[in-house]
């Protein structure tokens, strides 16, 4: 599934570095090199997980991890030059979810990503409750309005993606990526428009559109409104 994952590293070696070693077809990176650019990213869109350093030329990372912890219970790893105990004490406290100490693998930070979001996943059983949708996917449980519906396995990947990502445009390769995979070479070009429509249809609310809307010439969006 994709992710937005926003990397606060004040090196930009080591900020692209990190966004290279945890590459996937699907994920997303923003980095920012400050706490005003984090902070801005963090405003206006929405993030899976915040990769944060601690010490930054404008101020602390503790601050944007305070600032997180107010409305958000988003993944933060903290990244740190800091082997002191009680730095990572006080990360821990204010709700921080994992601490790395530079010089870090890049492979253990990647190992460690994943693990989290895996956790993650498991916690909620991925399910989704809001604008009439209830969807529990371990379970393969989708109402509209309280009614069952039927969802394909492609259909589930797409909407998966899609309410993992609110007010986010998904491009036709990020969704491409994310349902076919594995095992095909060649995949028609309306493949995706036609799995789209349908999950578009059973989605419906009386009669009303789905919140899945078209970006022309990019991809799609589920609207933040339902």
């Amino acid at each position: 599934m994709g992710k937005v994952i926003l990397i606060i590293e004040d090196d930009k070696g080591l900020n692209q570095g990190v966004a290279l070693a945890l590459r996937r077809p699907d994920w997303q990176f923003l980095k920012a090199f400050s706490l005003k650019e984090g902070m801005k990213y963090w405003e206006s869109t929405d993030v899976d997980m915040v990769l944060l350093d601690i010490n930054l030329p404008d101020g602390s990372g503790y601050d944007f991890l305070g600032h997180v912890r107010l409305t958000s219970r988003v993944p933060v790893i903290m990244l740190t030059a800091n082997d002191m105990e009680i730095d990572e004490v006080r990360g821990i406290e204010m709700g921080a979810d994992d601490y790395i100490t530079k010089p870090f693998s890049l492979m253990v930070l990647r190992a460690r990503v994943e693990r989290l979001f895996s956790r993650l996943e498991n916690e909620t059983g991925g399910s989704y409750q809001k604008g009439g949708y209830s969807f529990v996917f371990d379970r393969q449980e989708f109402e509209v309005l309280g009614k069952q519906i039927e969802l394909s396995r492609t259909e589930q990947k797409l909407l998966r993606m899609f309410i993992s990502h609110p007010g986010q445009t998904l491009t036709r390769e990020i969704l491409n990526e994310g349902i076919w995979q594995e095992g095909s070479d060649y995949i028609d070009e309306n493949a995706l428009s036609v799995a789209v429509g349908r999950l578009r249809k059973k989605l419906q609310l009386n009669g009303k559109e789905s919140p899945i809307r078209t970006v022309y010439g990019i991809g799609y969006v589920w609207e933040k409104g339902e």
